[in-house]
């Protein structure tokens, strides 16, 4: 394989990024467009720009994932796609009829400076918007930031542009998920039931880019949060957003302009993460927790009780989104395995503080770096191997090269299914994902075993 190339010798690297751990802002925002009910992403820059963002949504989602285009020329390059977007808006309203676009822009339309908030009060003004008919706007240029930022950015812009409020209090709580899986997004909303609670979670793509197969082609699926709910967010008793990196900005967004208090938690991957969010949701309920919660929480208790001798002292490389890396170190932690290698391709400094509090006692040898690439993460296994390697599907490569145990896990994951499916949220969901790091672990051991000493029960 062309990574066996890679050397063990490790040089700063400064302006140079080999094999990225991250891709670019507007897939994660047209992502997000996707939790609203009856939404058309628009990709407000060159074709070949929103068929890649849709190529790669759909090769991790297996569904195929709808967005528009302005469609830039050289004209429109050089002279603005003002244009382009207005045409666009009118086409999409007369041909998909979708209740909302939502637009983010792209490399292009950024570096020109179109003002794409002002391109839309114009298209209201020449009628090109219906009445009755939403279009909403983020900033997403793909040289800053990643495929995080965008997620964080269209929630944001979800959050302040579509929000209503009455200013009377009423009895529901705002959930923003972040980057998870539709099969996680639903695995919250089951979890907020069975606590009592009345909830609204942005975005939803449970529903959306998780449908059923039922031989009719439906534009827009079911799933998603609807407009009449985010006009309602305002109003809300609180906020609890999950992951500081896509979370957190629309929270206190929609704080500052509606006072709806807000908490930042992890997400909730693993035990004591989940505790935190069950803890957090306790206030709002009119229950105790049920014991129906409690039993699933000692069934995860008990799975990791009895599988941790297979778990203890494991060196685990971990490489993908910050959100998902801070709760599963933590978990990692938890099944006393040793998490020494934490590697995300987004920038943020709280990634580092925040994992320094996870790591600093428990694993005082873990390396971890943000705004990093996986050649980094291969350099560093190739000096000090590991025992489990967990990311996305680029790192099958490493795997393979390195002969390591390979759990697929973030994104995006294109050579496998079931992703989208099963939940890693929650304590069920802390099973499914135990079990996977299990099964690779002992298949391990089962193929390295001599013969003497291979067992049938484990």
């Amino acid at each position: 394989m062309l990574l066996r190339h890679t050397p063990k010798e490790i040089n700063p690297r400064k302006a140079l990024t080999i094999n990225p751990a991250k891709t670019c802002q507007p897939i994660g925002a047209i992502y997000a467009s996707l939790g609203i009910h009856k939404c058309l992403p628009h990709s407000h820059g060159a074709q070949g720009c929103c068929a890649y963002h849709r190529s790669t949504l759909t090769r991790h989602y297996k569904e195929p994932i709808m967005a528009a285009t302005s469609s830039f020329t050289e004209g429109a390059s050089v002279f603005g796609g003002q244009a382009n977007l207005l045409q666009a808006l009118d086409n999409i309203f007369t041909i998909y009829n979708p209740d909302i676009v939502a637009i983010h822009t792209t490399c292009l339309s950024e570096t020109i400076g179109d003002d794409v908030p002002q391109i839309i009060s114009k298209a209201h003004e020449d009628g090109k918007i219906p009445e009755g008919k939403v279009v909403i706007s983020a900033s997403t240029p793909s040289y800053v930031g990643s495929h995080i930022t965008g997620f964080s950015n269209m929630v944001k812009s979800m959050a302040l542009q579509l929000s209503g409020g009455e200013g009377r209090k009423n009895d529901q709580i705002n959930i923003i998920p972040g980057w998870v899986e539709p099969a996680d997004m639903r695995e919250l909303k089951r979890l907020c039931q069975e606590m009592g609670l009345n909830t609204i979670m942005f975005p939803d793509t449970s529903g959306v880019v998780d449908s059923p197969q039922t031989g009719k082609f439906q534009m827009y699926p079911q799933g998603g949060v609807g407009l009449h709910e985010m006009r309602r967010i305002g109003d809300s008793e609180a906020t609890i957003a999950l992951g500081k990196f896509t979370s957190q900005a629309a929270a206190e967004a929609l704080d500052a302009k509606y006072k709806v208090p807000c908490q930042i938690l992890d997400l909730p991957i693993g035990l004591k993460a989940t505790d935190r969010f069950i803890n957090a949701l306790r206030p709002y309920s009119r229950l105790k927790v049920p014991e129906s919660i409690n039993y699933e929480r000692g069934r995860l208790v008990d799975m990791i009780t009895d599988m941790q001798q297979y778990l203890a002292g494991k060196r685990v490389a971990l490489f993908g989104d910050p959100d998902q890396l801070i709760s599963l170190s933590e978990f990692l932690v938890d099944l006393d395995m040793r998490p020494v290698y934490v590697l995300t391709g987004t920038r943020g400094k709280k990634f580092l503080r925040r994992m320094q509090e996870i790591l600093g006692q428990a694993v005082p040898e873990a390396k971890v770096q943000h705004a990093g690439d996986i050649f980094l993460l291969h350099q560093w296994i190739k000096n000090e191997p590991v025992d489990l390697l967990l990311g996305n599907s680029y790192g099958k490569y490493i795997a393979r090269d390195e002969d390591i145990p390979f759990v697929r896990y973030g994104f995006p994951i294109t050579d496998r299914v079931g992703h989208t499916y099963f939940p890693s949220v929650g304590y069920q969901g802390g099973m499914q994902l135990l079990e996977r790091i299990l099964g690779v672990l002992l298949d391990r051991k089962d193929r390295d075993t001599p013969e003497e000493s291979f067992e049938l029960v484990m």
